[in-house]
């Protein structure tokens, strides 16, 4: 099952995290610029496509990673985020998982009648390291959205997110390393921490990958092979099952202890 909406693509680097940013990467293998942002016609309404027999491709309950090769809340998508929003409105059965580095921009790109937030969209602020974290998750805490989750990734430092975790309203937090050429190292330390962090506030954690270099007892490990750096991170044990989040989607009731992030071998809608 395809579980990636992309409606637009293109970004605009903004913080030390998007120095290696992957999709700027394969544009390049592709001779293209990822500085060059577009709405994406073929995709663009991939939520409410039906097969033949008429039935939806996204099933109900299913979660739909959102911008993986954007942002949603990049200013250059406003012109079209409004038809983005009706089509998510459309699909309250489906939960849209949302990530952004731009934070401050959200609450002005809302709908009108979002009020105190919808079930079916979970908001996550991307950190990678204190500086950003310090500065995005307190932005992400004051926002009206009913779920709400952090994602350290690329980690290129150490992070503590212990005050924002007591807050209680951190579902999950995501940790993943930096890839393709270029990548900074991940220490291994560093995932430790926010793991015990997790754990304490019984809130779930998922250790994604290690990245392409990861530092374990001082020594550097390339870990370059498909799929290596994922099957590496999850052989550590370090991912945590914390507290289930319950999802009151339309006609379903979704729970996820795990984590809502899980996107490997699925292709690019």
């Amino acid at each position: 099952m395809r579980n990636i909406w992309n409606p637009w693509h293109g970004c605009r680097k903004c913080s030390e995290g998007c120095q290696n940013c992957y999709m700027f990467f394969l544009d390049r293998l592709h001779e293209k610029d990822g500085g060059e942002i577009y709405r994406v016609k073929s995709a663009f309404r991939y939520p409410l496509s039906k097969d033949k027999e008429g039935r939806y491709k996204v099933p109900s309950g299913s979660t739909l990673h959102v911008c993986l090769t954007s942002d949603f809340f990049l200013e250059d998508a406003d012109a079209w985020r409004g038809e983005a929003w009706e089509i998510i409105r459309q699909r309250p059965d489906v939960m849209f998982f949302l990530l952004t580095k731009r934070p401050q921009r959200v609450r002005q790109s809302l709908p009108p009648d979002w009020n105190g937030g919808w079930e079916n969209v979970m908001l996550n602020v991307s950190v990678e390291n204190q500086r950003r974290a310090d500065e995005r998750v307190p932005i992400l805490l004051s926002l009206p959205f009913k779920h709400k989750g952090i994602m350290c990734a690329p980690l290129i430092g150490a992070v503590s997110l212990r005050t924002y975790l007591d807050s209680g309203r951190i579902e999950q937090v995501i940790c993943d390393g930096e890839n393709y050429p270029g990548a900074r190292p991940c220490r291994y330390e560093w995932v430790e921490s926010l793991r015990g962090e997790c754990v304490r506030a019984d809130v779930t954690f998922l250790f994604g990958g290690t990245g392409w270099r990861f530092v374990k007892d001082g020594r550097l490990y390339k870990i370059e092979k498909p799929g290596q750096a994922h099957e590496q991170a999850r052989r550590s044990g370090l991912s945590y099952e914390g507290r289930s989040a319950v999802y009151n989607l339309a006609g379903t009731q979704a729970s996820f202890p795990a984590t809502l992030f899980n996107v490997e071998d699925d292709d690019e809608a």
